[in-house]
């Protein structure tokens, strides 16, 4: 199967632009207390993941691996229930806000595009969240007991986009470019993944640095290149952390919440 065409780099989308009008300017009450930001940053990485990840059901490239992202969906699902929760009804967060009241990082929002796209995405974002929720299970915060269960799972998610980066990455010439491509088309979204979170005392320096070191070896062993910041010319970005999104965003969102909207109250 022909995985569909990589993306192209995304720009800044007009705010509410693809949401109904009927939805909820804001979260309720999600802000009001920093436990509460938080959970609703970690919660939105994973819904809207679990979103994207989704949407390779059958368009992946063999049948194994539709079942494993599917797998790792629901994991990501899972994290995200929880975490909303906490904050307030998980369905009317999920389904009833503006774009710009979501507060996932831009990284997790991209679209798929092509297949190495989708692992590239996933080696960055699991790396990081691997190693937040590590440093969260040892801490004594209230997300303690959700990251000591998440970091089991993010474990294997890790590790699955690290070895499809092995496989491609040290493939074909074909694979091999289109994972180059990859690697420094969503470099500029990983900035943001270090920005504090509301409440949580962790050394955010220590977290790059791990994090760096992580993907550089994996990026290594596969023959390819670390990618640079800002100083090689690529433009960094963020703002999802302040509602502020890419335009792909606003068309994922309206897919995702069409069917709640179209039918409101309706119970299945």
């Amino acid at each position: 199967m022909t995985p569909p065409a990589p993306n192209a780099p995304a720009t800044p989308a007009t705010p509410g632009s693809a949401t109904a009008p009927t939805a909820t300017d804001a979260a309720p009450d999600a802000t009001d207390t920093a436990p509460d930001a938080t959970a609703l940053a970690l919660g939105d990485d994973a819904l809207v993941l679990s979103h994207r990840l989704g949407e390779w059901a059958g368009n992946a490239p063999v049948l194994e691996e539709e079942v494993a992202l599917a797998n790792i969906a629901l994991d990501l699902l899972g994290q995200a229930r929880v975490l909303l929760s906490t904050v307030g009804d998980e369905d009317e967060l999920a389904y009833l806000r503006e774009e710009r009241a979501f507060r996932n990082l831009q990284l997790v929002e991209q679209p798929n595009g092509d297949f190495a796209h989708t692992v590239v995405r996933q080696l960055y974002f699991s790396t990081y969240q691997r190693l937040l929720y590590a440093g969260l299970a040892d801490g004594s915060t209230q997300f303690a007991p959700l990251a000591a269960k998440a970091v089991k799972e993010v474990a294997y998610h890790q590790d699955h986009a690290e070895q499809w980066t092995l496989r491609l990455g040290d493939g074909t010439e074909e694979s091999h470019h289109r994972m180059r491509r990859a690697t420094t088309a969503l470099w500029r979204y990983t900035g943001e993944m270090f920005e504090p979170l509301a409440g949580l005392d962790l050394d955010r320096a220590a977290l790059r640095t791990a994090w760096r070191e992580s993907v550089g070896a994996t990026l290594r062993a596969a023959t390819l290149d670390l990618p640079e910041g800002p100083s090689s010319g690529a433009w960094s970005a963020g703002g999802g952390r302040q509602g502020v999104h890419t335009e792909p965003f606003g068309r994922m969102l309206a897919e995702m919440q069409h069917l709640h909207r179209s039918h409101p109250g309706a119970s299945w």
